[in-house]
């Protein structure tokens, strides 16, 4: 029976993690269709290892999910090369890159179809097409193409309810990879399982690249189901701590608590993602059993504290300079550590505008950091979300920026580091407004290593304080060099772009 190949290309940290982006789309067509699972992570050279598969294995759809950055890297020659090799097989991405510039992916030639959001349904009525020789495509949903030179959307799907949703298939994932190989070490745990449980998020961030695929929808997992998935990958390969994955995990007070109760017992730290504005709303009694049951670190996207740009940005219409602020301390209070994401340089009328946007984040930045030395800061400089409609994109487009229209564009360095968020290719940045924002980042990172690098033992976190004091109190940012030959030397890492996982 003629197969397909589901590849997960490799991560940004290159770190090997359970690929639930191709497990989801294995577990739609588990014993229906033969499939292949290939990890770009777990292979030296996967371009060749698809190649040589496929010219030995009668192969009709080659699946690979993409994410902006590292994982184009690969996605792209090699859908490109099994286009020139193997014409007949069908190539189909899904993933936040491809529905998010589905433009530049399908004039590419070598990308046939696009899956738009949850491909729970899409992919295997897709396939059926695909191996019945059907042409008619319309009434697959969240599916687009080419037909006769015009780009198609089909109808949009909803979120489907996860507990109806057909389990993952780790016993075949083990055929493949032994699944023991993705529970890495990370800070929180020897054996770190990486999981999602919810899709979507009910809020609408004009920065955010969820947010034109699920347009303000969330669906999870019920609490019971989480746990059991949670206590099989314990009992089965020993996992002992939780990375949620979701877009925005604490969605739900009952949800989150109703999974700490069940969780407490089993001794696992986790990890997950969430806003501020939503999370300050749960009672004490609910941050107290989350903390008992291991949650020890929630990601959050503080983004600035200028109440005008939160409001530009639609973080909710609630959340503001003096809630990031409050809330920082009430983390504090219950010893779970607040990892809060901020984006500087955001677009402004003039030049001076946003320099002094960049000025009064770093101070408010070190306002936070004064109210809890815990918190965990994460840099950004903004870069464009089409996000048609909003006041922040429509001012971006108004300054003549652009994405790139032709696909191997998005795989030069450049680009690559735009997608990382570290270098934002856009007219109202300049040079020493991008300097500012590094160097104080790397004085900032001195001073206040990340808790997650393990490798920072404790006389290496004093002497990178130490040597970043005086820099960090007197706010001279300026060419930090001493500070960088350390980090350098130690090999800092830091999260956003590799990860918790460690070597």
């Amino acid at each position: 029976m003629p197969g397909i190949i589901l590849f997960n290309p490799r991560s940004a940290n290159s770190k090997p993690r359970i690929p639930n982006s191709i497990l989801q789309v294995a577990a739609s067509i588990e014993g229906e269709f033969d499939y292949y699972m290939i990890d770009g992570n777990l292979e030296k050279d996967p371009g060749k290892k698809i190649l040589d598969f496929m010219a030995n294995h009668d192969i009709f759809c080659f699946g690979c999910t993409v994410m902006p950055g590292p994982q184009l890297q690969q996605a792209i020659p090699i859908s490109k090369k099994i286009k020139e090799l193997f014409p007949q097989v069908k190539i189909i991405w899904g993933g936040y890159f491809p529905s998010n510039q589905p433009e530049p992916v399908l004039k590419s030639s070598y990308v046939d179809f696009i899956i738009n959001g949850p491909g729970d349904i899409a992919f295997p009525l897709l396939m059926r097409k695909i191996r019945s020789g059907e042409t008619n495509m319309e009434e697959v949903p969240n599916l687009i193409y080419k037909k006769e030179g015009t780009t198609v959307f089909t109808k949009k799907d909803g979120i489907y309810d996860q507990d109806t949703l057909p389990p993952f298939p780790y016993h075949k994932l083990n055929e493949f990879y032994p699944v023991k190989k993705y529970l890495g070490k990370t800070f929180l745990g020897s054996k770190t399982i990486a999981y999602h449980s919810s899709f979507g998020c009910p809020f609408t961030c004009s920065f955010c690249a969820v947010v034109p695929i699920y347009n303000a929808r969330w669906k999870g997992k019920s609490a019971q189901v989480i746990y059991q998935d949670i206590k099989f990958l314990k009992d089965q390969f020993g996992g002992n701590a939780i990375e949620f994955h979701d877009n925005n995990f604490f969605v739900s007070e009952k949800r989150t608590v109703e999974f700490s109760n069940l969780i407490e017992k089993e001794e696992m730290i986790w990890w997950g993602e969430g806003r501020i504005d939503t999370i300050d709303k749960y009672k004490d009694d609910s941050l107290k059993k989350m903390r008992d049951a291991g949650c020890k670190m929630i990601f959050l996207g503080a983004e600035t504290g200028n109440d005008e740009i939160l409001k530009k940005m639609d973080k909710g219409g609630t959340q503001s300079g003096a809630q990031i602020k409050s809330f920082a301390d009430r983390m504090a209070r219950f010893d779970i550590i607040p990892e809060m994401s901020f984006v500087l340089g955001t677009p402004a009328d003039t030049e001076k505008e946003v320099n002094k946007q960049i000025d009064e984040d770093i101070k408010f930045i070190k306002e936070i950091k004064s109210i809890n030395p815990h918190a965990e800061i994460i840099i950004y400089v903004y870069s464009p979300v089409p996000v048609e409609g909003s006041e922040l994109y429509e001012k971006v487009k108004s300054t003549g920026f652009a994405f790139p229209e032709k696909l191997e564009d998005w795989i030069n360095d450049t680009w690559s580091n735009f997608d990382l968020r570290k270098n934002p290719l856009t007219p109202w940045l300049k040079p020493y407004m991008i300097d500012k924002i590094k160097n104080f980042e790397t004085v900032l990172n001195g001073y206040y290593p990340t808790v997650s690098d393990l490798r920072m033992v404790n006389w290496k976190r004093r002497s990178l304080r130490l040597i970043s004091s005086a820099r960090y109190k007197l706010g001279v940012y300026q060419t930090p060099y001493e500070i960088k030959v350390l980090q350098k030397l130690w090999k800092y890492r830091q999260p956003e772009i590799e990860g918790f996982y460690v070597e």
